[in-house]
């Protein structure tokens, strides 16, 4: 039986912290960042938490490589 392999988009987009926690980026920070006034794109920059422990867990599993 091979390894089961992580979830390569998961990787990208999502890491865990020394506590546990599972840290995203926020959307709307890639293109068309001219109309989009400075405070805006301060935010988000910052990054938040996912607030759901069920998808936590599902994104945990998926780098993990069980899903």
């Amino acid at each position: 039986m091979p390894k089961m392999k992580s979830h390569s988009g998961t990787k990208k987009r999502f890491r865990v912290t020394k506590s546990g926690k599972v840290k995203r980026n926020f959307q709307n920070k890639n293109h068309i960042l001219t109309k989009k006034d400075s405070k805006r794109k301060m935010k988000l920059r910052q990054g938040t938490y996912l607030a759901s422990k069920k998808e936590s867990k599902t994104v945990k599993d998926m780098l993990q490589g069980r899903r």
